[in-house]
């Protein structure tokens, strides 16, 4: 049975690091957040293997326990986890308004979008299969794995540029996919690659299968231009075609930027919509790590208290 214009001060979108984070610390400030998942209880840690870049765990750890550890913190302290999805918001006027599997409506005084970005793929089976077993779409979060041994990365933008640089620094070769006959990335980063002497290039190149049982042992490649196939042993396959930012439902209220990610204003989380804040991957394409997803979580939960504490003040010298 659903309930309707159920009233909640904080509202929490989304269940990656950035909203667990601002679940613990809207918790903690007795704000009674309630945070729903959305489609991918975790986010995107959960189809990552093992993480070794998170401070506080030495042995390193695996994302989906991790991201258990993060949701037990955030209930410990009271925060009500529900599973569901937004799918429309009015924000119009305050309380501003969510409904969440077309059915149940929220009124909240405060709303934290943390709903992250989806990594593209080339929607191949392999590449599911292999997904978090030597195929990957973060070379700065799984790169590390690859040492001294031979990868494949996909893409021709400045991403897949940056992140073939960083993986020929500790990788023994790199293998650049390229499906057209030149990059698209900057004129700085294309230099850079082709300048890197084990980076090699394969250009007017597509993906046919990737190889491997438990973990990747090839790839085999097809020349869009001869039509020629050839295959590359390498342990490592790494997918930079870009990400896409789960703001669809928030599109027609909140400001976006060219990439469609949520524009925060400079130095907090603080979106066009007052009382509305955006935390984690939603609105950051550069860095896109669980670290500096949690620390904008932080940051959203406490510009959130911020807000309302002005609210209430307003509100009684009225």
């Amino acid at each position: 049975m659903s309930i309707a214009n159920e009233k909640v001060k904080v509202l929490i979108i989304g269940s990656g690091p950035a909203g667990y984070t601002a679940a613990i610390y809207a918790a903690r400030a007795e704000m009674k957040p309630v945070l729903y998942t959305g489609i991918q209880p975790g986010g995107q840690l959960t189809i990552t293997t093992d993480v070794e870049n998170y401070p506080g765990y030495p042995e390193g750890i695996m994302g989906p326990q991790m991201m258990e550890d993060f949701r037990k913190q955030a209930e410990r302290f009271g925060t009500d986890i529900r599973f569901g999805l937004a799918t429309s918001v009015d924000f119009s006027s305050w309380p501003l308004q969510v409904t969440f599997d077309e059915e149940h409506v929220i009124e909240a005084e405060s709303v934290i979008i943390s709903t992250g970005a989806s990594a593209k793929w080339l929607d191949l089976e392999s590449e599911q299969r292999l997904n978090g077993h030597g195929v990957s779409a973060c070379a700065v979060c799984d790169g590390f794995f690859f040492r001294q041994m031979d990868v494949a990365i996909v893409g021709g933008g400045d991403t897949a540029a940056e992140e073939a640089t960083y993986l020929a620094k500790i990788c023994k070769k790199v293998h650049m996919l390229v499906r057209k006959g030149e990059l698209r990335a900057s004129k700085a980063m294309q230099n850079r690659v082709l300048a890197t002497p084990n980076i090699e290039v394969h250009w007017n190149t597509e993906t046919k299968e990737i190889l491997g049982h438990k973990t990747v042992d090839g790839v085999i490649i097809r020349n869009l231009i001869s039509g020629e196939e050839t295959t590359l042993d390498i342990q490592g396959f790494f997918v930079a075609i870009g990400h896409t930012p789960n703001t669809e439902v928030f599109k027609d209220w909140v400001t976006l930027d060219e990439h469609g990610y949520i524009k925060a204003r400079p130095g907090s989380t603080h979106t066009n919509i007052e009382g509305v804040f955006a935390a984690g991957d939603v609105q950051d394409r550069i860095y896109r790590q669980a670290v500096t997803a949690a620390g904008s979580g932080c940051m959203a939960a406490l510009d959130a208290e911020k807000f309302l504490v002005a609210k209430e003040t307003a509100t009684i010298e009225e």
